[in-house]
């Protein structure tokens, strides 16, 4: 029978016939989510969902001609397959039309099941690696991308889409690295406020005596050594957005002025008495849960309720080592660009330093660690006899692609081909990684050991 891989929603009323298409399709390759209605399969399938769509027509409820008509409303690229009795092969013609990728009348042969979801399954594959490569493409060309593929970062990017033209006032919580200002600029210039200023000022980074100030701005003569005016950074930030960091550093004094401003959307500046009304938006961002009092300290809890209108989080690097690859990829290839230098090759020792490093530093320290590869510097040892490629820089998705299958295959060498072993270290889902075995022609049978009859030992989970 042929070896399939993907993910399927099977959908079938008949329990029996369910649990026993179900090991057919496993014992295939396919990694399969057994549904016995089809009001259950609108909850696992959307738009990204990786897989195809298996259903009996005749049901009671929702039959599986109105589960395509959903599934089509949901995302017309997501392939369903049909299976049909005698009489409903009309009706499954007629659907074909309506864009149905195939239907199998009943009774069928496994191989005539397998083979359709093999087809329609890398149909699926090429679709979403397309959808991913223009959302890269499309952050790529904003100048600042939010890499990543985890769920959290894609997530983070659709909710960004979703609130950058609302005028609300958000709070970015992650550890230091992770990219709040990224955040920030981004939702910025994916809204309408990308015409005015984006004012970013790092509340840890100023002492008491400057920062009100900075932030409030004065009229001259306001105080000893005030000569001129001095437009604070909220009033300059009016109609674009506002960005403090560190806001859990704000000095006590300055955060009870913030709070009035934000309640009011206004200010006085120190020596005037004229108020200024403001077109406000507040991008805050923490290193700390201010939820917590533990953790939030002198900061002031009604401010802390006035910012978390939208609270967003930013998952340190560690939850995302499936994303490690994909940003070092990137940043390298930007460092070389950036030092007008080829692009390095890394060995193995830098594979290993990326999956076996917990990355306190998160992205920002990925980012140096790729720029010291790219010169060939460093004390570690990671960063010692690094390889230069003698050819010109392929393009930048081909790069990754190259360190990707390096990641890979030097997993499974370090696990003798121990596909389960090579998965736990990399990370990634079980499906992921057979499907970039796949992509990139990679056999684990080449990397097991040989028996007395010179045949690789089986170590597939």
């Amino acid at each position: 029978m042929t070896q399939g891989s993907g993910l399927v929603a099977l959908v079938d009323d008949d329990a029996d016939l369910l649990h026993a298409t179900t090991q057919l399709l496993e014992l295939a390759g396919f990694t399969v989510i057994a549904l016995d209605a089809a009001e259950a399969a609108l909850g696992v399938v959307d738009t990204d969902f990786d897989g195809v769509v298996v259903s009996d027509i005749r049901m009671p409820g929702m039959n599986g001609l109105q589960l395509f008509d959903r599934v089509k409303a949901v995302d017309p690229d997501l392939p369903v397959i049909l299976v049909t009795g005698h009489g409903d092969v009309d009706l499954a013609v007629a659907a074909l039309k309506d864009g149905v990728y195939d239907f199998i009348p009943k009774p069928y042969a496994g191989e005539r099941l397998v083979e359709a979801l093999t087809r329609a399954s890398e149909k699926r594959r090429l679709v979403m690696e397309n959808r991913r490569l223009r959302e890269a493409a499309a952050l790529a060309a904003d100048g600042m991308p939010l890499i990543g593929e985890a769920p959290a970062i894609r997530r983070l990017r659709e909710t960004l889409r979703q609130i950058a033209d609302m005028d609300v006032d958000v709070l970015v919580e992650g550890e230091t690295g992770t990219g709040k200002e990224v955040v920030a600029d981004l939702l910025h210039r994916w809204g309408r406020r990308r015409a005015k200023p984006f004012v970013a000022l790092n509340c840890g980074a100023l002492p008491e005596t400057v920062i009100e100030s900075e932030l409030f701005g004065h009229e001259a003569g306001a105080f000893t050594g005030a000569q001129r005016r001095r437009i604070g950074r909220i009033e300059h930030s009016s109609g674009g957005t506002l960005f403090l960091d560190e806001i859990e550093s704000m000095p006590p004094a300055s955060q009870v002025k913030l709070l009035r401003v934000l309640e009011t959307r206004s200010l006085t500046p120190l020596g005037s008495n004229e108020t200024r009304r403001l077109d406000l938006r507040v991008v805050a961002a923490t290193k700390v849960n201010l939820g917590r009092p533990d953790q939030r300290g002198d900061f002031r809890e009604d401010l802390y309720f006035r910012l978390n209108v939208v609270t967003l989080r930013i998952p340190p690097l560690r939850e995302r080592r499936g994303d490690i690859a994909m940003l070092f990829g990137h940043f390298l290839g930007k460092a070389a660009e950036r030092f007008g230098r080829p692009v390095a090759k890394v060995n193995a020792a830098v594979s290993h330093h990326l999956q076996a490093h917990d990355w306190p530093g998160n992205v920002r320290e990925l980012a140096h660690f790729a720029d010291r590869v790219a010169l060939g510097l460093g004390a570690d040892d990671e960063t010692r006899a690094v390889a230069r490629l003698p050819e010109p820089a392929a393009a930048l998705p081909e790069r990754v692609g190259q360190y990707e299958a390096q990641l890979i295959r030097d997993a499974l060498r370090d696990h003798g081909g121990d596909v389960r072993g090579a998965i736990d270290a990399l990370g990634v889902p079980r499906k992921t990684f057979y499907d970039k075995l796949k992509r990139y022609g990679i056999a684990a049978s080449d990397f097991r050991p040989l028996d007395a009859s010179n045949r690789a030992i089986r170590k597939e989970p």
